[in-house]
């Protein structure tokens, strides 16, 4: 009779997937497209509607390669008619003694693309889309108000306890879980962590002026103020903003009256899109960078946040983790039945973990360099914006290695 319970309470999987935030859930419609068996879980449920408490007001631009994922795994046509594009990234340097654009560049994805850099989505929107799909997946199931209690992994699968009290075996585990992972840690794998004393806040705002389909990436003291393309909103044009400040500063800023915050904004945003007015809550996170040592364990895979996080620059943070499932579904589908085996993990790692130090540290210091306040450090940043800007070559490249093209 014991036997017979167990069975019941014991689900059996391909892939077991620890989270389901938009990465984790991203990963759970691109294995379940390709045919495997997933089951994903988180103990939170997903809040899927804009002004709900608790609602995740960043959004996340998927360059092309994390585009095309998508499209594989059958999101897209879901997605697209709620993605803007973005055909130009715009960096502005307003480090001068007053609040104001002293050089402006253009990078434009027309110089090395027929396709716009990316299509810019709400993170809250994502999770409703991407559920929805997961119920459509065959062979896929999403267990929310779930999360993991234990993990126990043998040579030939893994088996993890739910906090529900039942278990799964499934022949690969992805910790999808965030920075924080639990998976990670049962694994026993360290991570490296730089602190800056930088927190961000996220909200959306309206203002007169079109943004034109560009992200504009304003560099003065504290870290960048971003703008990137929403759909319009009640009838405005509306950009999505993440403003990126030390700790102290965005407490400050968090608490302001909105007729105060409104002006401190329209000084900083450079009133390059006219008076912008906030249409949104303000939600503030903290920045990090993080990595992983290792991006696997006996039948475990790290993806997303789980393995690396970087600050919100250069749309790097989750195309970053949609590489990781890329890679990981090529080895998969290579080999089917090596599914989550030590040489599949291992390849794994080697072809994602030098390439996700590079970018973490390529982040790391440009974040550094947009926190400078020094005026001299400010003089020589907008020089060598000028200075790269100014060799085509160079300029080609490193959008070419912006979009992942590379990776």
């Amino acid at each position: 009779m014991a036997a017979e319970g167990e069975r019941m309470t014991r689900q059996d999987v391909d892939i077991l997937i620890s989270g389901g935030g938009v990465a984790g859930l991203a990963a759970a419609s691109v294995f379940g497209q390709a045919g495997f068996s997933v089951l994903c879980v988180d103990p939170a449920a997903p809040v899927t509607e804009r002004e709900a408490e608790g609602a995740d007001l960043r959004t996340t631009a998927f360059l092309q390669p994390a585009q095309a994922l998508l499209e594989r795994a059958g999101l897209w046509e879901r997605l697209a008619p709620h993605a803007m594009p973005l055909q130009v990234m715009r960096i502005v340097d307003a480090g001068g003694v007053e609040p104001a654009p002293r050089i402006v560049k253009d990078f434009d994805a027309s110089d090395i693309s027929e396709r716009p850099f990316g299509w810019n989505l709400p993170n809250w929107l994502l999770r409703r889309e991407m559920v929805a799909h997961l119920g459509a997946l065959p062979g896929v199931g999403f267990r929310p108000g779930t999360g993991t209690t234990t993990l126990l992994t043998r040579e030939r699968e893994a088996r993890v306890g739910l906090s529900d009290g039942t278990s799964v075996r499934a022949r690969l585990v992805i910790a999808a879980d965030g920075r924080n992972s639990r998976i990670r840690e049962a694994a026993g794998i360290g991570v490296k962590t730089r602190r800056y004393g930088q927190k961000a806040l996220a909200f959306a705002v309206t203002h007169p002026s079109p943004h034109e389909n560009v992200s504009t990436e304003i560099h003065r003291s504290g870290g960048p103020f971003t703008l990137v393309p929403l759909p319009d909103f009640e009838g405005r044009p509306s950009s999505a903003i993440v403003w990126m400040e030390e700790g102290p500063e965005v407490a400050r800023l968090a608490a302001l009256p909105v007729e105060a915050f409104e002006a401190e904004m329209n000084t900083r945003s450079c009133h390059l899109f006219g008076p912008l007015k906030l249409a949104s809550r303000r939600t503030v996170w903290p920045i990090i960078s993080q990595v992983a040592e290792r991006m696997y364990a006996e039948r475990v895979a790290l993806v997303a946040e789980a393995a690396h996080v970087v600050p919100p620059i250069g749309a790097q943070g989750l195309n970053m983790s949609l590489g990781d499932m890329r890679v990981l579904l090529e080895l998969a589908e290579a080999a089917p039945e090596r599914l989550g085996d030590r040489e599949m993990l291992e390849t794994y790692h080697r072809r994602r973990h030098l390439e996700v130090h590079v970018r973490v540290t390529g982040i790391d210091l440009l974040n550094r360099a947009s926190m400078m306040r020094a005026q001299p450090l400010r003089d020589a940043r907008a020089q060598a914006l000028d200075a790269i800007y100014s060799m085509a070559p160079v300029r080609k490249t490193l959008m070419q290695m912006g979009l992942g093209a590379r990776g």
